[in-house]
């Protein structure tokens, strides 16, 4: 959801450990997976395509080690058949109690992983793409219940857990604020995908907000909902 290049700043928070693939200067352990850390150069130069294969990289590892997780973000919205339109980098939820095990799978299969200086997520990079790892949405912290709601999709031929369309379209909405407030990203997405939303449990959740129901008004005028 937010960007985060190499010379990023690394903050220590209780819990999380701070990561890099390798200490500066040094070169990074072999992955356990020999195709976890390809050459960038072999990845096709599409965007949208190298954005898919770091999600699949990522999901897959998650999945083969138990990990509790759902992928979210735009990524989870062309799961779910919406446009293969992919903003900037890739989302994944988890569990707040799950963050430093899945930061330390991540570093052990030689992803370069980072703890921004937000205290909601950490970030990885895969195939050179960023990775958002994300313990806390719109403000809550991530529950084992929403991550339980997940559908099982296939992204781009792998298998892997995707919120569902509510939780996806709630943690989009709800997350509109005076200093983030681009309907233009997540119209697409609603678009896509209003009939498989409650609409109606994502107004409720979103309460009397005004972004949100600035949100919501649009897509009343324009007979999205």
């Amino acid at each position: 959801m937010t960007q985060n290049g190499d010379d990023a700043t690394l903050v220590r928070r209780p819990g999380i450990p701070d990561l890099r693939s390798a200490p500066d200067g040094a070169e990074p352990a072999p992955p356990q997976d020999p195709q976890a850390d390809q050459p960038l150069q072999e990845l096709p130069q599409d965007r949208n395509q190298a954005l898919l294969e770091a999600a699949k990289q990522v999901g897959a590892l998650l999945k083969r080690e138990g990990h509790l997780f759902a992928l979210a973000g735009s990524v989870a919205a062309y799961a779910h058949g919406g446009e293969k339109n992919l903003q900037h980098d890739v989302d994944f939820a988890i569990r707040p109690e799950d963050a430093e095990v899945v930061a330390a799978t991540l570093h052990e299969a030689g992803l370069t992983v980072y703890t921004p200086p937000e205290d909601w997520l950490i970030k990885a990079t895969c195939f050179g793409q960023p990775v958002d790892i994300i313990f806390e949405l719109a403000h809550r912290p991530v529950g084992a219940d929403m991550l339980e709601r997940a559908q099982e999709l296939s992204v781009d031929s792998v298998r892997m857990p995707v919120l569902a369309p509510t939780d996806l379209l709630w943690s989009l909405t709800a997350a509109f604020s005076e200093h983030h407030c681009d309907f233009g990203a997540a119209l697409p997405i609603a678009r896509a995908l209003r009939e498989k939303v409650d609409w109606e449990k994502v107004r409720r959740e979103c309460g009397d907000e005004p972004m949100p129901a600035a949100f919501f008004f649009l897509l009343e005028r324009l007979n999205v909902i």
